[in-house]
């Protein structure tokens, strides 16, 4: 499998946004249909989630002027209405709560390695990305140089402001979808676009201060890391928001809420759901040497152990292709070195390729 292609930004934010769109409109009219098919599959016209999701835009105004600016450039560089870039941008809100009843659509197995338990001697921070198969071809890597902010590098979905990356001064996301009671209540800001205000902050210190203030209107689970070796979940909900940290120098997460607090937050889950397992299996992993290296967290994410329902996830064939949730991509970052190692495919059966934020080739 060839890497996700690497589209680099610059300018100001509508520039940014139109450089985006006219060199990734082929993904971001894939990434469209894509979305448009799965709404459908879930029971709402693609028209339908654009008309809701049009209530965000003075929410995403009100966060952060500029990435509003972007999306809007987005639009213009790939040709299409803003209505559908806004709807991607807000689909983790957007789409029903029923989303796959009955189906295991928990994604994303996601490791911290603090430098007490690296191998590097830096923060490790990874993740499998698990979805609908489909919406591999809409990836791309966005390199990020943003005059007077950090520059970042972020795996996303072609049209989308960020998700799993991270910025010059050494801070990373990830992110686990979570499912609360409380879901669809109000709107609050789209965690996507959350994503790309957190690749701006310094630490993780200051990650967790500016998530404080803020109002959600889903759920999520975003892991954090800093070069500076510090680590943290944020879990959150439209009730609020959570920290959780680690012990002995990892922290996993999957998709459920595991702070005390939240316990009262957490949907019911199917009966085939993998999350719990998949969790304990990381952590029994994480648990199993003392210092882990890139090396180490691939053979973690690799892990296929429960079948289907493994840490590694291939696409269960008896489903319809909306619903088969797999392993789409897979990353490690090392954030001190300023590189991301991705696997642009289920990670057992890909190879794992380096790329730098700085632009330059990356040794492995």
């Amino acid at each position: 499998m060839s890497m996700f292609p690497v589209v680099e930004v610059s300018g100001g934010a509508f520039e940014r946004g139109r450089i985006h769109g006219e060199r990734a409109r082929g993904r971001v009219e894939r990434s469209l249909a894509n979305y448009a098919s799965l709404f459908s599959f879930n029971g709402m016209a693609w028209e339908e989630a654009q008309r809701r999701s049009a209530g965000y835009r003075d929410l995403i105004g009100g966060f952060d002027a500029a990435l509003l600016d972007e999306m809007e450039g987005i639009a213009r560089g790939a040709g299409r209405p803003f209505s559908e870039i806004l709807a991607l941008n807000a689909r983790t809100e957007v789409l029903p709560p029923s989303f796959l009843t009955g189906a295991d659509a928990g994604e994303c197995t996601a490791i911290a390695v603090a430098p007490s338990a690296s191998s590097t001697g830096g923060t490790l921070l990874a993740q499998n990305w698990d979805w609908v198969g489909s919406q591999r071809e809409a990836m791309i890597v966005l390199r990020v140089r943003e005059s007077g902010d950090a520059g970042c590098l972020t795996l996303t979905e072609a049209g989308m402001l960020a998700k799993i990356g991270f910025n010059s001064l050494g801070l990373g996301v990830c992110l686990n979808i979570l499912r609360s009671v409380f879901d669809g209540g109000h709107a609050g800001i789209p965690v996507h676009v959350l994503l790309r205000g957190l690749l701006k902050r310094s630490s993780v210190r200051d990650a967790i201060a500016f998530c404080s203030t803020l109002s959600f209107g889903g759920s999520s689970n975003i892991l954090l890391a800093d070069r500076g070796g510090e680590c943290a979940s944020l879990e959150f909900s439209p009730e609020g928001m959570r920290v959780v940290r680690g012990e002995g120098g990892t922290l996993c997460h999957t998709n459920h809420f595991l702070h005390p607090e939240a316990a009262g937050w957490q949907a019911r889950h199917v009966p085939n759901l993998s999350t719990i397992p998949r969790l304990d299996r990381a952590r029994q992993l994480a648990a199993s040497r003392a210092k882990h290296g890139v090396e180490d967290v691939k053979r973690l994410l690799r892990d296929e152990s429960a079948g289907l329902l493994s840490i590694c996830r291939k696409p269960d064939a008896s489903l319809p292709p909306e619903a088969q949730i797999e392993s789409v991509a897979s990353v490690i970052m090392e954030l001190g070195r300023g590189v991301m190692h991705i696997a642009p495919d289920v990670p057992s059966r890909t190879e794992y390729q380096p790329v730098a934020l700085a632009g330059e080739p990356a040794l492995a």
